[in-house]
């Protein structure tokens, strides 16, 4: 098992200039560790008053975690089904803190994202208890939202204590493991963004904290016909490189090393479902997707041995109403200027050779495929039941959502070859 505390220690004074923090005090992973629950919080210091949440699903996967919170007075808030984490979640339970020492939650992204953001703001201690390895966001500082529709990350609390009991792990339905699997897979993208964001405006990059992610990403990739497997073995090897992730996402203090436009294009998605109320795919489904079709066309685009760039031009009205009622959280992002307003096109074809060595770097798009097909995961926007139409208009209109700059954004200022489009 990996020595987090030592793996954490090792990036104190790192040459990159940046402080590199991570506030978890205890990583436990292990079989059974759910009936050990309650000595775990004990030991690192959480009170006696105790707010569990979860889900009924997530609730009934860790069967036995009631019984282990003897001499704890637990308060309870359980959902009948949490699979989009709203702000409304985060406000009921900031209510619910005022009376409790530390939060235990127990689930997955949906149930710990609430519980992450109200924990920040009322400061409280936090347990994150995993009952899939269903995502990578574990030990990060940031939580996905949805406020109004309108999916952003926010800055949040990094957890004191993470449990994984490995027999639950391996004990979680296959679709939640091939979910994780392709949020893995999405840190190739990742990392090629925040790379040629660094090469191009100088944005705060670490060569070490962006290997930490790639040697995970590396790891549960070798593992793709294993996965779905009962085996608790494989269970903990697959949990500890998605904490690997969260990790580096807690060194720089943003979602950088583990996520890139394939996020924002699976955010567009699920926002505009929302919207029409419809129940988005697993987070991790709908990543995998897009980062196959972002891998595809990152590919197209370095086998270009030069690019002819120019100054981006936005069609905001367009873009506007492609967002509808999102438009006003869009324009925010975009006013008073837009991410690629101070980026000068010849920088992009100085660069060019650079980007392309970048992309190159990355497993193959045929690689990525056949690993998640191996690893049980939903391959096509068919598959995942995506319409077609929102597909096409996500993929040309999703990098206006966030102030990020990614390869993608880049290449709405490139005079491309029609069929790059």
């Amino acid at each position: 098992m990996t020595d987090f505390h030592a793996l954490i220690d090792s990036y104190h004074g790192c040459a990159c200039g940046q402080e590199h923090e991570c506030a978890i005090q205890e990583i436990a992973i292990g079989s059974g560790l759910v009936h050990e629950t309650g000595e775990i919080l004990r030991r690192n210091g959480f009170g006696p008053r105790l707010l569990l949440a979860a889900d009924e699903q997530t609730l009934a996967a860790a069967d036995g975690i009631l019984p282990a919170l003897r001499g704890f007075t637990v308060r309870q808030h359980i959902w009948p089904s949490l699979r989009v984490s709203t702000m409304q979640n985060v406000e009921t339970l900031e209510r619910e803190l005022a009376g409790v020492d530390g939060v235990l939650a127990v689930g997955t992204g949906s149930v710990h994202d609430p519980c992450r953001l109200a924990c920040a703001r009322r400061g409280k201690k936090l347990c994150l208890f995993a009952t899939a390895p269903s995502m990578d966001g574990f030990a990060s500082y940031s939580a996905p939202i949805v406020n109004g529709n309108f999916k952003i990350t926010y800055p949040a609390k990094c957890p004191e204590v993470i449990i994984g009991d490995t027999k639950i792990l391996a004990d979680a339905p296959a679709a939640l493991k091939s979910a994780g699997f392709g949020d893995m897979m999405a840190k190739y993208v990742a990392l090629i963004d925040w790379q040629v964001s660094n090469l191009l405006t100088g944005e705060s990059y670490c060569a070490r904290v962006a290997e930490l992610t790639r040697t995970a990403a590396d790891r549960i990739f070798a593992m793709a016909d294993r996965v779905t497997q009962r085996d608790e073995k494989t269970a903990a090897a697959i949990f500890e490189a998605l904490l690997l992730t969260g990790i580096a996402m807690s060194f720089t203090k943003t979602s950088r090393p583990g996520s890139g436009t394939e996020h924002i294009l699976a955010h567009f998605w699920e926002c505009m479902e929302l919207l029409d109320g419809k129940t988005p795919n697993y987070h991790g489904v709908d990543v995998g997707v897009a980062t196959l079709m972002i891998l595809q066309y990152y590919e197209k685009l370095a086998q270009l041995r030069q690019v002819t760039a120019r100054p981006e031009v936005c069609n905001w009205n367009e873009i506007y109403s492609i967002y509808g009622e999102l438009a006003p959280d869009v324009r925010r992002l975009n006013t008073p200027d837009t991410i690629t307003d101070g980026l000068d096109p010849r920088k992009i074809e100085t660069c060019w050779p650079e980007i392309r060595r970048i992309v190159q770097a990355a497993p193959s798009y045929d690689a990525v495929l056949a690993a998640m097909r191996a690893a049980g995961c939903i391959l096509t926007p068919e598959e995942a039941g995506l319409d077609p139409a929102l597909v096409t208009i996500g993929f040309r209109f999703h990098p206006y959502m966030r102030r990020r700059l990614s390869l993608k954004r880049v290449s709405h200022m490139l005079e491309l070859p029609a069929e790059l489009f």
